[in-house]
């Protein structure tokens, strides 16, 4: 757990005092202090879902990543049209054996959409005529429409685009795996992705990739990036996972020893770098403001409480109201 001397020191003094320990405030938590650290906060910036989404897909195909080449945000023009993932097998004729990749052929372009958002007809369009500009880049000139797949990936069932596949374009789609639904009819093999449908077992980094991850999830998940040992690679996620879940990751502490594990997991991202003196000097404070006003209800003197906490005599009668 990440701690500061003088908070350590502070937390220690309380649970000398058994009256006072089971209103003690806890420690802060390495992920609270991160999200408390800088003059704009961490939880008002924009979560960073796409960054994320490159490192969930990669990690998704980790088995296959000697024979597979990731590319971020392909760059189709001068301007703002990019692809936000491009995958190349680099042999043509290696087999995949992952459900989200059962489509994959030689290069395969994939369109994330953020939690909550939904895949529409008209991302359908604008990613299919990525799709024909792809290949006609100079850099592309030997790839035909045939060698491509297309993948959408969001958060819920695409109903206003399946149902425009189906009968407007005369297409079928078949789930062919849990939350994966394969388009058949097009020179393109082509799939979209609920990814909230998607099995936990199979799919768990595409699947937790949400903002509506429970304790007990947010937990398992700790723990399989525990497992992964280097997190360096992961930061995009982690921090995606950490700012869009805050309520349940501090629930979590609250009910598991697994906030240790996550503690451990933020420091080796580089969390650590934002907090120091003024996280430590906020989470030292709002330590001592709740034992001290802990203390007031049970009409301890404020004399006792200044001693107790270090506070000031004013700032102990300010937390009366």
């Amino acid at each position: 757990m990440i701690r500061t001397g003088k908070l350590l020191s502070f937390n220690d003094f309380v649970n000398t005092n058994e009256t006072l320990r089971e209103f003690a405030f806890p420690v802060k938590t390495a992920y609270t202090l991160y999200m408390e650290s800088t003059d704009t906060p961490e939880k008002d910036k924009p979560i960073q879902w796409h960054p994320a989404f490159f490192q969930a897909i990669k990690l998704e195909l980790d088995e296959y990543r000697h024979a597979l080449k990731f590319i971020y945000e392909y760059q189709l023009t001068s301007g703002p049209q990019r692809i936000d993932v491009v995958i190349i097998k680099k042999t043509a004729d290696i087999q995949i054996r992952k459900n989200i990749a059962a489509i994959f052929r030689k290069e395969n372009l994939l369109e994330y959409k953020r939690p909550d958002e939904s895949v529409s007809v008209k991302d359908f369009y604008k990613v299919y005529g990525y799709a024909c500009q792809y290949i006609q880049l100079e850099e592309n000139k030997d790839i035909a429409i045939s060698d491509l797949t297309l993948t959408f990936v969001g958060s819920h069932y695409p109903q206003e685009l399946i149902k425009h596949l189906t009968e407007q374009r005369n297409f079928t789609v078949e789930e062919s795996y849990p939350g994966i639904y394969t388009v058949k009819g097009d020179i393109m093999p082509i799939q979209l992705i609920d990814s909230r449908r998607l099995s936990a077992e199979e799919n768990l980094w595409l699947k937790e990739l949400d903002n509506r991850l429970n304790p007990l999830r947010i937990r398992k998940l700790t723990e399989e990036i525990w497992r992964l040992g280097n997190y360096t690679h992961i930061a995009a996620y982690i921090d995606a996972i950490m700012k869009a879940n805050s309520k349940s990751v501090e629930e979590m502490y609250e009910m598991s020893e697994s906030a240790l594990t996550l503690d451990e997991v933020l420091v080796k991202v580089g969390a650590t770098a934002r907090w120091e003196a003024k996280a430590e000097a906020r989470a030292e404070a709002k330590t001592k403001e709740k034992v001290a006003r802990n203390a007031l209800q049970m009409n301890m003197p404020t004399s006792d409480i200044v001693k107790l906490t270090g506070l000031t005599h004013e700032e102990v009668e300010n937390l009366r109201g």
